[in-house]
């Protein structure tokens, strides 16, 4: 195995047959780091939550390197190339920096590794790949580590990593095989990551009641938006501030985040209060706030790219993240004709997600997706045409079905006149599928006539 692809190719055939690939459990991966003595020898940041993780670490990450540190960041999944879950400086790391970290678990995995321990662990493919990950960025020379969770918390590869500070974003339903079927449940396995006697930043304004229970039972000190920390705002600025007890520290008249949506502002609290509970061994100054939220940038977060017809970009994948996403497609104002291009996986609550978004989509342009979890287009024209959102004689109808995201936005953007609005969502992989030859420059046909 001589490349990025081929280790790929290998992790993907070591799957043992959990739901789709996926095993949860910590035993396997911990009996590889203990043979591999992986150690994060910087502070961690680990962060969990349904939605909003993504932008939470990509604000941490700006902050701190407008501050002068070397942060590492590891999060999942991609949108087109498997590096961009490995980041440090703010670059995402070389196919070719990854491969002896590959090579090191491969022998651990198989007893080879020099710990005295003997026997053959079957890794996952997320598993392997963050023993890996891990690995790179232990040997990276960094000076905070930010760790996306992939799926829940308490038994995810991630949490082998024992954080200085936890970072519990928004929870929602999803992944609910996996999880639990209620908000209750999924917040216990998210809480998982919380240790004892260190913060616990919970974004989440109405968190359950699990992961507060949580934090009392192991001894987290919790911090609580809307209690320990807030903000406000108007349409020009905003202001955050720490209660008294957490030391009081303010800030105002800062510049909304680089990302777009109304939500983020409540992701960027969360990220000031876990900057504030790790102050005394990574200072930051006020500058280096300001700046990281106004340059902080994720690709595939309520992304707009210019052009004619307007063309936004959202791996909005459940129902509470398609509810953002609807509210922020209201506040961008009237379009005559708003065309879908979405794909998503066969688990996802699609009536639910249908219900939010579909009053506002015109033109539903469906797309198969490259992975075996994936809904087909014919599928999902079938649930949106017994859909209340697009009954005869309503607005909304499905306008084709196509083989991947990218023939679907060609065929929106044949449909579409300049002044109308192209939405792509439902998953990374539709987004993914339309950003993999690079940010798509759209003009509609009827501008050259």
């Amino acid at each position: 195995m001589n490349t990025l692809e081929d280790w790929l190719a290998h992790c993907e055939r070591q799957h043992p047959q959990g739901i789709s690939g996926i095993e949860l459990g910590l035993d396997r991966v911990r009996r590889v780091a203990r043979r591999m003595e992986l150690v994060m020898p910087c502070p961690v940041i680990t962060v969990a939550g349904t939605n909003g993780k993504g932008s939470t670490c990509a604000m941490l990450e700006a902050i701190y390197s407008e501050a002068g540190y070397r942060a590492g960041v590891y999060t999942s999944p991609h949108l087109v190339h498997f590096t961009e879950r490995c980041r440090v400086g703010r670059e995402a790391v070389s196919a070719d920096a990854l491969l002896p970290a590959f090579g090191e678990v491969e022998r651990a995995r198989l007893g080879d590794g020099g710990s005295g321990e003997s026997g053959v662990v079957v890794l996952t493919y997320f598993e392997f790949t963050t023993l890996a990950i891990l690995r790179t960025l232990s040997e990276s020379g960094i000076d905070v580590a930010i760790l996306e969770v992939g799926l829940g918390g308490r038994l995810d590869a991630v949490n082998i990593v024992d954080p200085d500070c936890a970072v519990i974003t928004s929870i929602a339903l999803d992944h609910m095989a996996l999880l639990g079927d209620n908000r209750e449940a999924i917040g216990y396995e998210k809480a998982g990551i919380m240790r004892t006697g260190r913060p616990v930043v919970v974004s989440d304004p109405v968190p359950p009641q699990s992961v507060i229970d949580r934090a009392l039972e192991v001894g987290a000190q919790l911090w609580r938006i809307g209690k320990d920390f807030h903000f406000a705002g108007d349409k020009q600025q905003w202001g955050w501030a720490m209660h008294p007890s957490h030391g009081g520290r303010k800030y105002s008249g800062l510049a909304y985040p680089a990302l777009r949506g109304a939500n983020q502002l409540v992701n960027a609290s969360g990220v000031l209060a876990a900057v504030e509970a790790l102050r005394e061994c990574l200072p930051v100054t006020a500058q280096a706030v300001r700046n990281g939220l106004a340059l902080v940038e994720l690709p595939g977060r309520f992304q707009i790219v210019p052009g004619q017809p307007a063309l936004v970009l959202d791996v909005a994948h459940n129902p509470h993240s398609v509810a953002a996403l609807a509210e922020n497609l209201d506040a961008m104002g009237f379009y005559p004709v708003t065309h879908a291009v979405f794909g998503a996986m066969a688990d996802k609550d699609l009536p639910a997600m249908l219900e939010r978004i579909g009053p506002l989509i015109d033109r539903w342009h469906l797309s198969d997706l490259p992975i075996p979890r994936a809904s087909r287009a014919e599928d999902l024209a079938r649930v949106l045409e017994a859909s209340p959102v697009a009954s005869p004689g309503g607005r909304s109808r499905v306008a084709g079905c196509h083989a991947n995201p990218m023939d679907a936005l060609r065929a929106a953007t044949s449909a579409a006149d300049p002044a109308d609005r192209i939405v792509v969502f439902g998953s990374f992989h539709t987004v993914g599928g339309v950003l993999r030859d690079g940010v798509p420059r759209l003009t509609a046909p009827h501008l050259s006539n």
